[in-house]
């Protein structure tokens, strides 16, 4: 079964040796990834890979080489439908990949997406991810707790880019809600009008734009005390930055991931709190669909009102705040991935 995808250098690299062996009798499946070196979809991996080897399918695991790049995902997905796929799990690299997804579904191919749904209802069964919208309001509510009176908040805000990608305006709005700020619009990042809110920066969700990005507000304003950031390693950056000008002692740092440099963050005390999300249970709960799905053709359906399957979400932090549950650090390193 194993072949070359088209795409020369873009193409996709067979992930598992599992996607080289025979058929099982359970039948095949496909995971697609948008890379294999971030831990999030490492993580996503290997909960695919000991699911349907515990129920006894083919799995097929496909990853993109350049993050963003959808071409690869769609000779995956071409490739999947070809091999008699039951069912296709993806987090998909952009939009850009539903044309081949919903030509999949009307082959009777059942699609999960993982982790971010796509913007074309058409293109998937089902979404298998985190709450982002409460793992937002759970740090916001966290860091407003620790502060007391909230009045005197002085907020960065780190998001991902300007593109108002679903999952960062859930988090981003779900902070700003938690916190006690009224968004207007949930729907798109930056509609508040509160002055609390110092400015959002873009922060590409890595060190080093959270470190440019926390540059850049300082500059707005010096005396910041709060910092929300789409993901662990945006706050590994604003960290440094508020290190460089003598005032890592002066804001509360919170965050979304709950890997394990995250949540090592927040025993050291670089980061207040994290909310946690599970990869392993988001692929591990997507191949048990498809097993279902493949055996008596019924789906997944939504967690209780919500759009999506939900695969749940932990506060992580040692500072534990009256009214909001959580995790320590212990629990949250036991949890953790990558």
């Amino acid at each position: 079964m194993k072949k070359l995808l088209a795409g020369s250098a873009l193409a996709l690299v067979a992930m598992s040796g599992a996607a080289m062996a025979e058929s099982h009798s359970a039948g095949t499946l496909c995971l697609i990834t948008k890379n294999n070196t971030n831990p999030f979809f490492v993580k996503m991996r290997e909960g695919a890979e000991a699911r349907a080897n515990e129920l006894g399918m083919n799995l097929m695991a496909f990853a993109g080489v350049t993050d963003g790049d959808a071409a690869p995902q769609i000779s995956a997905i071409e490739n999947c439908v070809a091999a008699g796929a039951k069912g296709i799990l993806i987090t998909a690299s952009n939009d850009s990949v539903t044309p081949a997804l919903i030509d999949a579904r009307a082959a009777g191919v059942l699609v999960i997406a993982l982790d971010t749904p796509l913007g074309d209802a058409e293109a998937q069964d089902m979404t298998f991810a985190t709450d982002n919208f409460e793992a937002g309001l759970l740090i916001g509510k966290w860091a407003a707790a620790k502060m007391g009176d909230t009045s005197g908040a002085k907020i960065a805000m780190l998001d991902i880019n300007k593109d108002n990608i679903s999952v960062d305006v859930a988090r981003d709005t779900g902070f700003l809600v938690g916190f006690g700020i009224e968004v207007p619009d949930l729907k798109v990042m930056g509609s508040e009008t509160d002055p609390r809110v110092v400015g959002h920066e873009s922060s590409d969700a890595n060190p080093e734009g959270g470190l440019r990005a926390m540059e850049t507000l300082l500059a707005k304003d010096p005396d910041i005390n709060v910092v929300y950031t789409i993901n662990e390693p945006a706050a590994e950056g604003a960290y440094q930055a508020l290190k460089a000008a003598g005032k890592e002692g002066q804001a509360l740092i919170v965050s979304v991931d709950g890997g394990c440099p995250g949540v090592a963050s927040v025993k050291s005390g670089v980061i207040g709190a994290t909310s946690q999300q599970y990869p392993l249970l988001m692929a591990s709960k997507g191949i048990e669909a498809i097993a279902t799905y493949a055996k008596d053709g019924s789906k997944p359906t939504a967690s209780e009102g919500l759009s999506f399957f939900n695969t749940g979400v932990n506060l992580v932090t040692d500072k534990p705040a009256e009214g909001v549950e959580s995790i320590d650090s212990t629990k949250g390193t036991e949890l953790c991935w990558g």
